[in-house]
């Protein structure tokens, strides 16, 4: 008898890098992730507690990528608002980590996609034990990368950056938050006024009319709004009429906030075609959806982090509604949660940490978005000689290091850098 002869393949050997991650307390999962920009990269999977002040009351498996470019280099502490998507692309590089050639650690948010709890139980969805998850993984990947870090965050994550300096001041040698709100309210009030004022005369203007023509139209747009929803699967909590007034009120936030020019939107003598594609293209009604991935954005907002309201003043002759007070709760809240209560705890508590004290801090903003009607630009003053603000002229939401004017760009470097020497 002949006997076949048997190849066994050698076992891919893990790297020091993989060997250091799967040895850190409670890690669950190490995978390999494909990169174009760092020689390796992994998905770590750490298990984490629900309540970090009881353990015993569960816990969460908590997804973190990590980038390396070298044991000996700073580290960028991504404190994500969401889901880490993103960051699993292959050829992702956070800003400030290609600027100081540094490693990332990127955290994605507590319950956002694959670091959700099963099940999903809403009491434990805090800023608070967000943060503690942020100190956690620090200390954690501290062991590993023993150099100077830097937490940096945009949008939500930018705030989420914000909250971490206030709940573990000096985890870090420095913070980059990008275009972060810090509201007050579950509807701060804020943003309406600021768009009374943006931009230009002509170009306020124009975002009006084209609100005004969109609503004026209703009976004849209708139609190819309801199939449209009707084709995407769409859900609401609302009837269809109302979310119809959402989103041509929701347009003049969007329209800023993404840096849109006003040439592009279509004259009043448009076609209800053209009207309606433009319409849809500049605000999907899937954003008022009764379920989304962001769903756990709209619990924070409602309980602790606030969000925007609408001024439906000018177009109150056209709304078939009478106001949009208190939408946040009636269109995005799970139904278990529609009585939740608004905690300025977490206002108060922020603002009084920035106001106070002068971390190692680079704030960026735009000066045409929105939200930065809701940041905390009034929190770096005169006396303060470590943080630092940067607003770019006409900016938007997409406002980075990158798309300052050269001065304010190198500036905030110069800042950067110095952290750390």
């Amino acid at each position: 008898m002949v006997l076949a002869a048997v190849f066994v393949l050698p076992a891919v050997a893990r790297t020091p890098l993989q060997q250091r991650l799967e040895k850190l307390e409670r890690a669950v999962e190490v995978t390999p992730l494909e990169s174009t920009r760092f020689d390796e990269k992994y998905e770590l999977v750490l298990r984490q507690p629900l309540d970090w002040q009881a353990p015993e009351k569960g816990s969460f498996t908590h997804r973190i990528v990590v980038s390396h470019a070298g044991f000996d280099r700073p580290t960028i502490l991504v404190t994500e608002g969401y889901g880490a998507k993103y960051a699993y692309r292959p050829d992702y590089r956070e800003e400030l980590s290609q600027l100081l050639d540094a490693n990332i650690v990127f955290v994605e948010h507590r319950y956002f996609l694959g670091s959700t709890p099963d099940p999903r139980d809403w009491h434990y969805l805090t800023a608070e034990a967000s943060a503690c998850d942020l100190h956690d993984v620090r200390q954690l990947l501290g062991t590993i990368y023993p150099g100077k870090w830097i937490a940096t965050g945009i949008s939500k994550g930018g705030t989420t950056t914000m909250l971490y300096a206030t709940f573990f001041p000096g985890d870090v040698d420095g913070y980059v938050p990008y275009v972060g709100p810090v509201n007050r309210s579950r509807e701060d009030g804020r943003h309406e006024k600021f768009l009374r004022r943006v931009g230009t005369a002509d170009e306020r203007a124009a975002v009006e009319r084209f609100q005004t023509e969109v609503l004026r139209r209703r009976d004849r747009l209708m139609p190819r709004f309801e199939a449209y929803c009707r084709k995407k699967g769409y859900e609401f909590r609302a009837p269809l009429t109302e979310i119809y007034d959402l989103c041509a009120l929701e347009y003049a936030f969007s329209f800023w906030q993404w840096g849109s020019n006003s040439y592009e939107i279509p004259a009043t003598s448009a076609t209800d075609d053209e009207l309606f594609d433009y319409f849809i293209g500049a605000v999907d009604p899937e954003y008022f959806v009764r379920e989304t991935p962001t769903t756990s954005f709209f619990v924070q907002a409602a309980r602790e982090l606030g969000y925007y309201g609408y001024d439906t003043r000018p177009l109150r002759k056209y709304l078939s509604i009478r106001n949009s007070k208190d939408y946040l709760r009636r269109i995005f809240l799970p139904d278990e949660l529609r009585d939740l209560d608004f905690d300025r705890t977490l206002y108060r508590r922020m603002h009084r940490y920035l106001k106070r004290e002068d971390p190692n801090m680079v704030m960026i903003y735009g000066a045409n978005d929105p939200w930065t009607a809701s940041g905390a630009a009034w929190a770096v003053t005169p006396r303060k000689r470590n943080m630092k603000l940067f607003v770019q002229p006409g900016g938007s939401h997409r406002t980075r290091i990158a798309t300052l004017p050269e001065s304010m760009r190198e500036e905030a470097i110069a800042a950067i850098r110095g952290w750390l020497e």
